[in-house]
Formats: C-alpha cells, sequence, structure tokens
C-alpha cells in the first residue's frame, strides 16, 4: 500500500484495472492512476474539505494555468463563491524533498492566479504562507486556515 503521511487518514475508493491501482477523485469524480503524487493529493482534498470545512464544490483538479506562453497545470484550487482562487496546492511525492524548486513552480502558477495562500507538501512536510499582495510580505503559517471563504 501506499506511505503514510503526515495527514489524516480517510476512507478512499480505489480499483485495480490493467494491473494500475486507481483512486477515486472526489472533485473530479473518477478515478486516476495511484501515483505518490496523487495519494498526496487525494489526502490534501479530504484534509481540507472534512478538516478545515472547504466546499469540495469549489476547488478544481489540475487546472490548466497559462505562465509566459507555457501551460502548465496546478495541482489543486480552492476557490471562493466567486471562483476566485483562494488557495494554490503544490503537491509532491513523499520521497521528494520540499525545496526552492517547489516553491519557484507554486510562485510561477500565483503569477496570474494571485491566490491568498499557498501550500505546498509531499505529505510529510508541508509549508503554508500568506501573500499580503499591498505590501508583498509573505508570512508562514502553521497550517492552512480554517474556511475563510
Amino acid at each position: 500500500m501506499q506511505e503514510k503521511l503526515n495527514l489524516p487518514k480517510f476512507n478512499f475508493k480505489n480499483r485495480l484495472v490493467d494491473n494500475t491501482i486507481q483512486i477515486f477523485d472526489e472533485v473530479r469524480k473518477g478515478y486516476f492512476k495511484l501515483t505518490p503524487e496523487e495519494w498526496v493529493r487525494q489526502h490534501v482534498i479530504n484534509y481540507l474539505v472534512f478538516h478545515k470545512n472547504y466546499p469540495i464544490g469549489l476547488m478544481q483538479v489540475e487546472k490548466l494555468i497559462k505562465y509566459n506562453k507555457l501551460n502548465t497545470r496546478a495541482d489543486l484550487i480552492v476557490n471562493d463563491r466567486d471562483l476566485n482562487p483562494v488557495i494554490l496546492v503544490e503537491c509532491k511525492a513523499p520521497s521528494v524533498k520540499i525545496g526552492k524548486d517547489a516553491f519557484d513552480q507554486i510562485a510561477k502558477y500565483n503569477f496570474s492566479l494571485k491566490a491568498k495562500y499557498l501550500f505546498v507538501t509531499n505529505g510529510l512536510t508541508h509549508y503554508c504562507c500568506a501573500i499580503n499582495y499591498e505590501n508583498g510580505k509573505m508570512d508562514f503559517l502553521k497550517e492552512i486556515p480554517n474556511n475563510i471563504i
């Protein structure tokens, strides 16, 4: 089975198709290959919905983002009720150490999105920061705030 993470456990649905384990994604309403990164993403979704009270209906997974004429995909975006990004999440596999590259990646994604919170995790180590666009400062937080929508 998949690695134990530093996020709450949850009851997930999975299936085996052509010797590949797939996990059900409640946001996309379908089964997807269970990669280490997907394992982390599904735990983050569960954490945000059931422990931080964010509505699953305001989440987007693998959202296409344009940056400098490049098409990229954000792992997870939580929007407010006007569909403006509030939290931008970058998930890495547990084996990937969170470093400058992960922060550079999420900063590129956030260049056009302008989310208030950035969350970078490998499922074991988490970094959350609040962006203040008025003064250009970034404050690191202990955790994602409870539902602010």
